[in-house]
């Protein structure tokens, strides 16, 4: 079943997320992972929530997402992310047939 990675990222230093965006993408697509949001404007609907910068990462399974989480690739940009920003990350599965 599809697994999504979404997260809000509070960028504090941009020139080292800006490093981190431009080496994690390779790693994603190594895991079958793909964006469907990166960024963009953000309208609030419901509630007293700030949104920062959006992201939303599709995995075919959620087996690859943990996978490509926990690599050795993404460990060095793990860090890097949580020098340059804070963020709040979780995960969920793809829409289940009683939905």
């Amino acid at each position: 079943m599809t697994a999504y990675l979404i997260a809000d990222i509070e960028v504090h230093d941009p020139v080292r997320y800006d490093a981190y965006r431009r080496q994690v993408k390779e790693t994603i697509e190594r895991y079958g992972g793909k964006f469907l949001v990166a960024g963009g404007p953000v309208e609030i609907l419901e509630g007293d929530g700030v949104v920062h910068r959006p992201v939303v990462v599709e995995f075919p399974t959620m087996a690859a997402l943990e996978r490509w989480y926990h690599s050795p690739e993404y460990a060095p940009l793990i860090a890097l992310r949580q020098a340059a920003a804070r963020g709040f990350l979780y995960t969920v599965t793809g829409v289940h047939a009683d939905a």
